[in-house]
């Protein structure tokens, strides 16, 4: 029995999609379950030459034989809910994926009152998705849930329930969240963060687990750092810069341009303190080094790769030990076995 939860250890983008397939396509977890806020966060998977963008079913899916269960905690858009089972009817998604009963649900209504916000829409950066106007709902216990409306019939579960089960069988479990922790209403960068908690603890309380049930926690960071929308970034880089080292980006739910800064290791050892990392994952390296684009084997990275990941490592006492060098999936080094 193991039971894996992954939460990006930045403001998001951390290219955490990228990481979930390639562990949930590896590993062949019975059960993969999404946490996090709701459909305000994107994932983007490159699979078998294809691109998908993700903002309920999660990114797991590429692994047929799993279960895709999505925790009480999250906010459930049916619209995008349903959108999404229909785009990826190929892999057999919707005899597999169910929302728990307890969810709650984004209304038309919560939409426009996201958009409608000056405050939300220009100060704070919100995706306009309806999450944070549903979360206060939620709140005020005003929110309609999965389990009573006719769009989410035949599509609910028990989701703690099956997870704790499928843990006392033995069988396997990830955990993905969503977002990063720079965005947390409580450790972020307040007022500039999402309307709830987005560390490692809040993942496993969103699917129903208790901490002593986690065998691991992976936070994601990129080798450089982004975000999107307001806030203080104290490592940020000129538009101008980014472009001219290739590292421009645009978001995945918002298609807004990405804000660029360098790796901020200040942040990653906060991070890694309360999400409690016992590994990290490295994306995007052959961005920064693009000698090491597409290399699979650590012993053939650069020594200036090498350097990079031991700083990082030395700095938060935590042990890189997936390192990302391009899209693909086989563009990974997999150092886990090493810990064993």
């Amino acid at each position: 029995m193991t039971c894996n939860v992954l939460v990006g250890g930045g403001w998001g983008d951390e290219g955490k999609g990228k990481c979930i397939t390639y562990l949930c396509y590896n590993d062949k977890p019975d059960i993969i379950a999404r946490a996090g806020v709701g459909p305000n966060a994107g994932h983007s998977v490159e699979f078998n030459g294809e691109k998908y963008g993700l903002r309920m079913i999660p990114s797991g899916f590429v692994h047929t034989g799993a279960r895709l269960l999505i925790g009480a905690g999250v906010l459930v858009d049916p619209e995008v809910f349903h959108h999404e089972l229909d785009y990826l009817n190929k892999y057999q998604v919707k005899n597999r994926t169910f929302a728990d009963f307890r969810s709650a649900i984004i209304e038309p209504k919560h939409k426009e009152q996201d958009r409608a916000s000056d405050y939300l829409s220009k100060k704070i950066g919100s995706t306009g998705s309806g999450c944070g106007p549903a979360n206060s709902d939620r709140v005020m216990r005003t929110a309609k849930l999965a389990g009573d409306i006719p769009e989410m019939q035949g599509y609910t579960a028990d989701v703690p329930t099956e997870i704790n089960e499928a843990l006392d069988e033995g069988k396997e479990v990830f955990v993905e969240g969503s977002q990063g922790f720079g965005l947390s209403l409580y450790y972020g960068t307040y007022p500039y963060v999402t309307s709830k908690d987005t560390t490692a603890s809040s993942a496993a309380a969103d699917v129903g687990i208790g901490p002593t049930r986690v065998d691991d926690v992976i936070v994601v960071f990129k080798s450089y750092i982004t975000r999107v929308g307001e806030g203080p970034f104290k490592t940020e880089i000129s538009q101008q810069k980014a472009e001219d080292l290739d590292i421009e980006e645009y978001g995945t739910v918002t298609g807004r341009r990405r804000r660029v800064g360098t790796f901020d290791m200040e942040l990653a050892k906060e991070s890694c303190m309360i999400n409690g990392a016992t590994q990290i994952a490295l994306t995007c390296v052959d961005r920064i080094f693009p000698n090491c684009e597409r290399v699979q084997d650590y012993s053939q990275l650069s020594q200036e790769v090498k350097n990079f990941v031991a700083e990082i490592e030395g700095e938060t006492g935590v042990p890189v030990t997936i390192i990302s060098t391009g899209p693909d999936l086989v563009d990974t080094i997999d150092l886990r076995d090493e810990l064993l």
